[in-house]
């Protein structure tokens, strides 16, 4: 593995695409250390130690929201907008229109969720300075009427757009998914302190299980990344012009899990988005108000079954809509027909088609199942002994972590065996 990273520094545009990712998630680290002003910092701190939920989010930004950073909001606007624009383009027929218009749709979708990012970081950042407010956090208080408390909106939603667009660097001028790296550097950033506290339990089943979990979920991911399904195909022979080119045979392959990490990150925004917006009225004085958004906050704490059980669905549905997102059987049968191929027993066309949709969703069955479980088990293991806790948000970070060092470890590969290196996978 060694040798293979350092063929990958040897070829130049690699080497250059490797330095630019370090880069950016450097900007994007020293960006988290900055503060907004006129906020109390002990008060925070009781803040984060009081509401679970908001750890989940924490643990996203690599601690830039309990430090209240200039990009505390981190990727969440963007998710949550690329969510919104996925929902939309299955029931709008202009956006799916675009949606098969080839790179031209795809930008423009791409575009119109930057536009979309915009209000949602209004909307989050005025949510979350609202709810800090109410515990007396900002010194100054908090009031559309005031100055400063629009530069403090502002800066938050500046934070959020700049982070949009370094991730979008990343995906266009560097290697693998941008929004994937960015969650990633936040949760990497985390490492340390989560090893020492791990050192410091003085019960070692503590260590045992946290260690366990880690062995078996690295391989777990590992496992469902790598795994595929090949279909055979045929090309037949072809005439242009005065040239013959012969038939050949090869495979398509189709993995597991299509999806990789993106079920879980909308799933756990998905999960948080109520709780988030039910802490906002847990202190309303309206009786009726205040006890729903009580009793929404405690059905989904992270430390009950009812939370394990909505994780799982989500991750498995979410894992299912994306999975249609991405791979198109009509397109892929379509490029097979015009190409001369065919897969041997399966006629051109709408057969092929539906053949691809129908070994696609048996496979995504294993994939969805398989992510589900992986996703839910730390859960789980906190809900049945209460000193796992810590596995609930350790997990998903191993599972967001694991799963965007194989995916960039494969693109690392493909760009060495182009250049004729030998890669990662031997």
């Amino acid at each position: 593995m060694l040798e293979s990273l350092v063929n990958a520094f040897r070829a130049p545009d690699i080497r250059r695409r490797i330095l630019f990712v370090l880069g950016i998630l450097v900007v994007y680290r020293l960006l988290a250390q900055v503060p907004l002003p006129g906020i109390d910092r002990e008060q925070l701190r009781a803040f984060f130690e009081q509401n679970e939920a908001f750890g989940f989010l924490d643990l996203f930004s690599g601690g830039g929201l309990s430090s209240l950073s200039i990009v505390a909001l981190t990727m969440n606007p963007y998710i949550n907008a690329s969510i919104i624009m996925q929902l939309m383009t299955g029931v709008i027929p202009r956006l799916q229109a675009l949606q098969r218009e080839g790179e031209y749709g795809r930008q423009r979708l791409n575009q119109y969720t930057r536009y979309l990012t915009v209000p949602m970081s209004f909307l989050q950042a005025f949510g979350f300075l609202s709810l800090l407010n109410r515990d007396g956090i900002i010194i100054d208080g908090f009031d559309l009427g005031s100055f400063t408390s629009w530069v403090l909106m502002l800066t938050l939603v500046a934070g959020a757009v700049v982070l949009m667009w370094l991730g979008e660097l990343i995906t266009e001028k560097g290697i693998g998914n941008g929004i994937s790296f960015i969650i990633f550097a936040g949760i990497v950033s985390r490492a340390p302190s989560g090893l020492a506290s791990l050192i410091s339990q003085p019960d070692p089943r503590i260590i045992l299980g946290i260690a366990l979990f880690a062995v078996v979920a690295v391989g777990t991911i590992i496992y469902i990344q790598e795994g595929q399904r090949r279909i055979p195909i045929q090309y037949a022979s072809r005439v242009r012009g005065r040239r013959t080119y012969q038939g050949g045979q090869t495979f398509l392959p189709l993995r597991v899990n299509l999806a990789g990490v993106i079920p879980i990150i909308f799933a756990i925004s998905i999960l948080q988005f109520p709780a988030q917006l039910a802490l906002y009225f847990t202190s309303s004085t309206v009786e009726v108000v205040s006890g729903v958004a009580q009793a929404i906050v405690g059905f989904l704490a992270s430390n009950t079954i009812q939370y394990a059980v909505l994780y799982f669905l989500l991750t498995v549905g979410f894992t299912y809509f994306y999975t249609a997102f991405t791979f198109k059987p009509d397109e892929t049968a379509d490029q097979l027909r015009k190409n001369g191929g065919f897969i041997p027993g399966i006629r051109p066309g709408i057969p092929t088609r539906d053949y691809l949709k129908n070994v696609v969703q048996r496979i995504t069955v294993a994939g969805s199942l398989f992510l589900g479980v992986v996703a839910v088990a730390p859960v789980v293991a906190g809900i049945l002994d209460p000193g796992l806790q810590g596995l609930a948000l350790g997990g998903t970070g191993l599972l967001i972590v694991v799963s965007v060092v194989v995916e960039t470890m494969k693109q690392i590969e493909a760009q060495l065996l182009m250049r004729n290196y030998e890669g990662f996978i031997r």
